[in-house]
């Protein structure tokens, strides 16, 4: 049989049936909460940590796969030396790793 059929076979056979629907989005919206949510909430937080722990001196990655290393931060922006000389801003929200961290995996 297939899932189509089990679900409708439960779906309701007394007047409890709207109950058993209501406890079934429940329960979908729990599973999507352990699943989805809460891991997605934990990771932006671990990668704004990161972010505000970053200072000059440190090798990072930006989001357009940049390598470079910082040499300057703002409160929105970040000086980036890409190569000898090669200087670039971006957007602190576009740097997300340090280099090491990348390298090590």
């Amino acid at each position: 049989m297939n899932l189509f059929g089990v679900i409708m076979q439960l779906g309701g056979d007394a007047a409890g049936g709207g109950m058993n629907g209501l406890l079934m989005m429940a329960l979908v919206f729990v599973v999507l909460y352990f699943f989805m949510i809460r891991p997605q909430v934990k990771k932006q937080k671990e990668v704004k940590k990161a972010r505000e722990a970053m200072k000059a001196g440190d090798k990072v990655v930006t989001a357009g796969g940049l390598y470079g290393k910082i040499k300057e931060m703002k409160d929105t922006t970040v000086l980036i030396e890409i190569a000898d000389g090669v200087k670039v801003t971006v957007d602190k929200n576009s740097v997300f790793a340090q280099a090491s961290d990348m390298q090590q995996k």
